[in-house]
């Protein structure tokens, strides 16, 4: 059946990429836009998988082809039902196997053009890690960096909305990259899914345009940055530092801690992971804040004694760029804040060579 695969530059080519694995495999990651058609359910790869160790491998191959037979001519009936005549799905699976391959040779025999993808998912991942590699060095970066509650994240957004290019990590990460960052009821991707959605970011860019990105530390929350990444915007990339009064600082705190102040729990929960490096009294002393519902007094409490500390410690350590870094002062709190991005582009379109500027005023 080699006449039947193809490898992965051609998966451009098909109508459909449909993922044969289990709802669980396809959770964790798959080809972009890929349609999940298990061949076998989370259920019943488990109980295969334990026939093949406990029993022999002629059993579980006997009762996994009756479990793959019944899932797909359901899909026939229902999933791919309305497909026409001319329809050509690609089709893969873990490593381009014998669930691929059973859906593969259905489809034809239905008169489909069905093809396998050589290799499955696992050739899909390799290219994955290698894009990794490659692709962070090759684009341009302005790192925004600046002490926590500047509204970096707003900006960037704002950044987005009047045409820039921009990269949100925690927005992929689905997590605020603090201590406190961990979004309630909310799961982060696992990593080979971040992987997945930040490959596709990257490929989406422009490498003749900058990207702004926010300043981040190698993890956020459970996902880890690639380390090609983390050189590129350590290094050469140019830095812009944020700068907010304090006043605002708690005002953006308590706005966006406004969902962790609501479920008290998750918060203290939170709070408890810094008592090594706070101590018991000190993180008590946050605890009753925080039940006396005095919002205001606990983020600037949070800003002064947890977050500008751990700024001054690190930034100047991992962002070679801040020491010739452009100022450029920000209220992320304003209604409209498109004005203020559009100073930023401008401020560091003509900066000079030696990071020289001239700050306007927004």
């Amino acid at each position: 059946m080699n006449f039947l695969r193809v490898p992965l530059e051609s998966a451009g080519d098909f109508d459909d990429i449909i993922d044969v694995r289990t709802p669980l495999e396809f959770a964790d990651d798959h080809i972009p836009g890929a349609i999940n058609a298990p061949v076998l359910s989370n259920e019943e790869r488990v109980i295969v998988g334990t026939m093949y160790k406990q029993v022999s491998a002629f059993d579980a191959s006997r009762a996994g082809a009756a479990m793959v037979a019944r899932n797909i001519a359901a899909h026939l009936e229902t999933t791919f039902a309305d497909r026409p005549r001319n329809w050509r799905p690609l089709i893969y699976c873990w490593r381009g196997g014998k669930r691929s391959e059973s859906m593969t040779v259905v489809m034809n025999m239905v008169g489909w053009r069905a093809r396998q993808l050589e290799g499955g998912y696992k050739t899909y991942r390799r290219d994955i890690v290698t894009s990794l590699d490659a692709l962070p060095p090759m684009l341009d970066y302005i790192v925004l960096a600046g002490h926590t509650g500047s509204g970096k994240t707003r900006l960037l957004r704002a950044l987005a909305d009047v045409g820039a290019q921009t990269l949100d990590l925690e927005a992929l990460a689905m997590h605020r990259g603090s201590v406190l960052g961990a979004v309630p009821d909310v799961r982060q991707p696992s990593q080979r899914s971040f992987d997945t959605s930040l490959i596709a970011a990257l490929r989406g860019f422009d490498p003749r345009r900058p990207v702004f990105v926010e300043a981040e530390s190698r993890r956020i929350g459970l996902i880890t940055l690639p380390e090609t990444l983390m050189a590129s915007l350590r290094g050469t990339a140019t830095c812009v530092e944020v700068s907010v009064p304090v006043e605002e600082r708690v005002d953006l705190l308590v706005q966006e801690y406004g969902h962790l102040l609501a479920q008290p729990e998750h918060f203290r929960t939170q709070l408890l992971r810094l008592v090594p490096l706070h101590g018991r009294v000190v993180i008590d002393q946050w605890l009753a804040l925080l039940d006396a519902g005095q919002q205001r007094e606990l983020s600037e409490v949070l800003i002064t004694k947890h977050y500008d500390p751990a700024y001054s410690r690190s930034s100047r350590k991992l962002l070679q760029g801040l020491a010739t870094a452009i100022p450029f002062a920000f209220h992320p709190m304003a209604q409209d804040l498109r004005p203020q991005a559009q100073a930023l582009l401008a401020l560091t379109s003509t900066a000079d060579a030696s990071g020289c500027t001239v700050v306007p005023q927004v």
